[in-house]
């Protein structure tokens, strides 16, 4: 195994794993963003009010792009078992 290709395989995890992630990141940060300015213009300071929202909008999210990182997740795995297997031989 060589060095160029314990840095792709890291390379690849990496950029898969940002992948995914991106969509939940960013609509918790936007919901959480717009949260943070209605309490700001309304004086309501409370800490509970950000956490049903975010939680509503991760979950809607998850479900609208599951199907879609669970292809991906897949996706990688296949990958790295082509990678184990060129390495044996």
């Amino acid at each position: 195994m060589s060095e160029n290709m314990v840095m792709g395989i890291i390379k690849d995890a990496i950029q898969t794993g940002l992948l995914i992630s991106a969509p939940i990141l960013i609509i918790s940060i936007l919901v959480g963003l717009i949260i943070s300015i209605f309490q700001a213009t309304t004086q309501i300071q409370e800490q509970t009010l950000t956490f049903v929202p975010k939680l509503i909008a991760v979950a809607i999210i998850g479900l609208l792009t599951g199907s879609w990182m669970l292809h991906q997740i897949v996706s990688f795995t296949e990958r790295i078992f082509t990678y184990i297997a060129n390495i044996t031989q």
